[in-house]
């Protein structure tokens, strides 16, 4: 995608902060970060949804992004972290290219990370895993 400004840092034509870089993956600060440290890693090819990628790029990048989570963690001396993806516009994706944030987070910092929780009948839960199941 020739648009994509992940695709114009893999190739060297956005400045980045790079943390780690390898022949498959680029991990780089994120240039609006929630804490320091919060970084984010990325396949150099461009897939735009976690399901459209092949498995072997998707284990690839999660095993950089378990390295640096551990990397983050040390660097920061944070109280936790998350590891985030968010896939599609309204599944939160503000850049269609894959990506898996490291947020670091701290007993202090503020943030919320969580979601109201919805209720469901055991007919709904049922129904719900059936097409799911169906689907695989």
């Amino acid at each position: 995608m020739t648009d994509c400004i992940f695709c114009k840092i893999v190739k060297g034509e956005v400045p980045s902060y790079k943390v780690y870089e390898d022949n498959k993956c680029l991990a780089f600060m994120d240039i609006f970060p929630k804490n320091e440290g919060h970084t984010l890693v990325i396949p150099k090819k461009h897939y735009e949804i976690i399901t459209d990628a092949p498995d072997d790029v998707i284990k690839d990048v999660i095993v950089i992004t378990k390295k640096l989570a551990k990397a983050v963690k040390e660097a920061t001396n944070c109280d936790g972290f998350v590891i985030s993806n968010n896939n599609g516009k309204h599944g939160g994706q503000e850049v269609p290219h894959i990506h898996f944030h490291i947020i670091p987070r701290f007993k202090e910092d503020g943030l919320k990370y969580t979601w109201p929780a919805k209720k469901f009948s055991e007919d709904q839960f049922r129904q719900s895993a059936d097409r799911i199941k169906s689907k695989l």
